[in-house]
């Protein structure tokens, strides 16, 4: 089990940005303490531990700093999912809309088979949108999405909601 630390503490708060009105959760100051990313990583782990997970999913970028390090510790492997053009292999793509106009994820066609179960990881739950397009994503190849997982959760902007079909766990909640 992770030592005592409040993680809360290196998650810095700034104002207006990327844009005025918004309180922007800056994660750096977590990750350049390497006493406070492994403990993050342990615990956004230990709950998936008595999953059966065969992988851990997540979108570029900021997801796969937490993916990553979770995957080694579960003995998992880990997919990267990407914007268009980025990956060299065959992709499988999804189109999905966005507040103002659309966006599109890929990844190896060849990244998770029919039946395995799996995580999606990203630092940040706001709207919900990007995992909710990996998991439709994922679930086109017939994987079973078995939880979301993430850093930060800002309630009230609807993320927890728009994922409702699967079991979320976040460490912080603002």
């Amino acid at each position: 089990m992770s030592v005592e630390i409040d993680l809360s503490t290196f998650i810095r708060p700034i104002q207006d940005f990327p844009k005025p009105g918004i309180l922007f959760r800056d994660i750096t100051p977590l990750l350049s303490s390497p006493a406070a990313f492994t403990v993050a990583v342990q615990r956004l782990a230990e709950p998936l531990r008595d999953l059966q997970i065969d992988v851990l999913v997540a979108a570029e970028a900021r997801g796969f700093i937490f993916a990553a390090p979770m995957a080694i510790a579960l003995g998992v492997p880990f997919v990267p999912v990407r914007k268009p053009g980025k990956l060299p292999f065959e992709t499988l793509s999804l189109e999905y809309q966005l507040e103002y106009g659309t966006d599109c994820l890929e990844m190896h066609i060849d990244a998770v088979t029919h039946g395995q179960r799996v995580v999606v990881v990203d630092d940040l739950l706001a709207t919900g949108g990007t995992v909710e397009a990996c998991c439709q994503l994922l679930e086109r190849c017939q994987a079973e999405v078995v939880g979301c997982s993430f850093c930060i959760e800002l309630q009230g902007l609807g993320g927890r909601q728009r994922l409702q079909k699967y079991p979320v766990h976040s460490l912080l909640q603002y």
